[in-house]
């Protein structure tokens, strides 16, 4: 819970338990009141750290649906360990008060945060949205829906980090129990921040806490929610029927791109926006912002989603490197021809040597690490995209161990590439991007051909790069299962058009038309 002290006014019903003990846990000051419990700092004595007791209101632990309700929070909050939500430690009744003992976050509330200065700043409107998304994902994959996504519950700490608190409302995918508990007595959620599907009271999936999600997005960015009422009827019946203003005529200085997910987020029909989190955290991890260079500091993201963060500045880089120096021609194709032989024999020489001697083929990275061989080709495809230091040796090794399994082997080509032309080994990477090229599968194909594309352009080879061009265009739909060529596509598209003029406008409108998300909604 946050540092903050609002003006708090006394009742008889709820007399300040400052100072009282609860089984390992002594109430220091009050923080904040709820609809349904108060917030004290606490000091928690086994552990001599500071804590966040919630403490269910007097009136209300009356109530045996209410205690159900209470401690649901609690038990749906204790199963979600991740870094961006707020953490339970106990649940109990002490002296017939019941509390929940949680972690303590010092800081505000995204709420109280803009009402002191206002709508964040590009970068960390993003980021905000990047820890909050990671939050969301962890909590659909337990199958556990919020159902009370709003600024309130989005606390910012004073070291940056940010965490989705009060799971009061939670309850789990198809849990008919604890849906009829949320029924009782209390507004499900808040008005201003509601899904339609929540309003109309139909089932709910974690595509709601998206939707809530949007609504808090967009007034972060725009300084306001996208619908205002005199009454919590006029505001739902908006959320049911009335289109948001466009994000981009209230900010005229916000990436397209940016806008686009927010509205995403914020369609009417469940189908319309992302299936879940975790296509979220992609496109926000796209996006290119200036000055957002620190991508290996985001911690918010657990280890196994920053495979592709590295992408995310490629673009950026690259045409950094095209407008400041003339890159290195590229040596053309008798070369990697020539290179893919000499790689084959050495597969093929290494293969005869592992059937020789019985013992595992290891997968030698140019500094020498030795790569340990998995059980299947998909963990060690997943190893793989874990290992940033040595990330080059455990994408062959995947292709190393497992020949027969083209499906990962693929897969790790194409990671392959990408980290090649992210550490500026651009030859390589065109190597990599031709043989995809060449595949018989449309989506490999369009990857293969937009990063010889792209790799052309920078070089300068603008003939080459309009042929590519002219072979991705019948497989643009293809490329959309490739979302994170498209930067790199567009990159491409702005310096050949500069360089060519006319000669690929007609190339470049089709191109944005694509680039341009479908209506979904219905």
């Amino acid at each position: 819970m946050a540092d903050v002290s609002p003006n708090l006014r006394e009742s008889p019903a709820d007399p300040d338990l400052s100072g009282r003990q609860f089984d390992d846990f002594r109430l220091l000051r009050r923080l904040a009141r709820g609809a349904m419990a108060e917030v004290y700092l606490a000091e928690q004595g086994s552990l001599r750290r500071q804590v966040a007791v919630k403490v269910l209101k007097s009136d209300l632990a009356k109530d045996e649906s209410y205690v159900k309700r209470f401690h649901n929070e609690a038990h749906a909050a204790a199963s979600l360990v991740q870094a961006n939500i707020v953490q339970i430690y106990a649940v109990g009744c002490a002296d017939g008060v019941h509390y929940i003992a949680q972690e303590y976050v010092q800081g505000q509330n995204l709420r109280e945060w803009m009402s002191r200065r206002g709508p964040p700043e590009l970068a960390l409107a993003v980021k905000i949205m990047r820890q909050v998304a990671a939050a969301l994902q962890k909590a659909a994959e337990r199958g556990i829906i919020h159902r009370d996504i709003k600024p309130e519950n989005i606390m910012i700490a004073r070291t940056g980090e940010v965490k989705v608190a009060d799971f009061g409302l939670a309850r789990q995918t198809g849990d008919a129990a604890n849906a009829a508990l949320t029924q009782i007595g209390i507004t499900m959620g808040t008005p201003l921040y509601m899904s339609p599907e929540q309003v109309e009271g139909r089932p709910l999936d974690p595509r709601s806490d998206l939707y809530s999600f949007g609504v808090t997005c967009y007034q972060m960015l725009a300084g306001d929610t996208p619908f205002r009422g005199e009454s919590a009827l006029a505001i739902a019946v908006q959320h049911l029927k009335t289109q948001p203003e466009r994000l981009e005529n209230l900010r005229t200085d916000l990436p397209p791109a940016l806008c686009r997910i927010v509205h995403k987020l914020l369609a009417k029909n469940p189908q319309g926006r992302y299936e879940n989190a975790r296509e979220l955290l992609h496109d926000l991890r796209m996006l290119q912002l200036p000055g957002d260079e620190s991508w290996e500091d985001i911690e918010e993201l657990p280890a196994e989603e920053r495979e592709t963060l590295a992408t995310i500045s490629l673009a950026t880089q690259h045409l950094a490197a095209v407008m400041q120096s003339a890159s290195m021609p590229i040596i053309r194709r008798r070369y990697y021809l020539l290179m893919a032989a000499g790689t084959i024999l050495g597969f093929a020489a290494g293969g005869l040597l592992a059937w020789e001697t019985k013992k595992p083929l290891l997968a030698i990275h140019r500094d020498g690490v030795s790569v340990p061989r998995q059980n299947s080709a998909e963990d060690q495809y997943d190893m793989a995209r874990m290992h940033s230091r040595d990330r080059e040796a455990w994408l062959k090794s995947v292709e190393k161990y497992f020949p027969k399994n083209l499906e990962y082997g693929l897969r790790a080509r194409k990671e392959l590439a990408l980290y090649y032309l992210q550490n500026g080994r651009d030859n390589e990477a065109y190597l990599l991007f031709e043989e995809l090229a060449e595949s018989p599968e449309p989506q490999h194909r369009a990857f293969g051909l937009a990063g010889t594309f792209f790799v052309l352009s920078k070089d300068g080879d603008y003939d080459e790069a309009l042929n590519a061009l002219a072979e991705l265009g019948p497989l643009r739909k293809e490329l959309e299962v490739e979302p994170r060529m498209l930067p790199l596509v567009q990159v491409a598209l702005t310096e050949v058009r500069k360089q060519r003029g006319q000669e690929t406008a007609l190339q470049w409108e089709e191109w944005q038309k694509t680039l341009q998300p479908e209506d979904t909604e219905n």
